[in-house]
């Protein structure tokens, strides 16, 4: 596996939760990452964060990093990109604790469609 940071999605990502008002996420303790080589078949991204443990031991704050496959995330039209973004944004608590959300009963296709909706065509075009 190769990672590389882009400062592309992380900027985009944040301007999403932005757009969005998802104020409980911290805009600058969340970023993006682009992935090679995985084999796994049918994710197209991901959230990680330090468990509470590293949290306490290195005594830093919650961050999480958004993982995007590039094999198959970079296959995706742009709106399904920010869709994918919207989904892993959503797994991302409100407390901003390093936990998850789970997908059910919050993070789904319905909920992800609701929220994408919420961005205007205008706020679309500067993502």
């Amino acid at each position: 596996m190769r990672y590389t940071f882009s400062t592309e999605w992380t900027e985009t990502a944040r301007e999403i939760a932005k757009q969005l008002r998802f104020d409980h996420i911290e805009l600058d303790r969340i970023a993006c990452v682009r992935s090679q080589g995985s084999k796994t078949r049918n994710v197209i991204a991901r959230v990680h964060t330090m468990g509470k443990v590293l949290q306490l031991g290195m005594n830093q704050k919650p961050c999480y990093v958004i993982e995007l496959l590039s094999e198959r995330f970079e296959k995706q039209g742009r709106e399904q990109q920010i869709k994918t973004l919207i989904h892993e944004l959503l797994h991302i608590p409100h407390s901003f604790g390093g936990g998850f959300r789970h997908h059910k009963p919050y993070v789904n296709i319905r909920t992800v469609e609701e929220e994408f909706k919420k961005l205007s065509a205008a706020q679309l075009a500067l993502l």
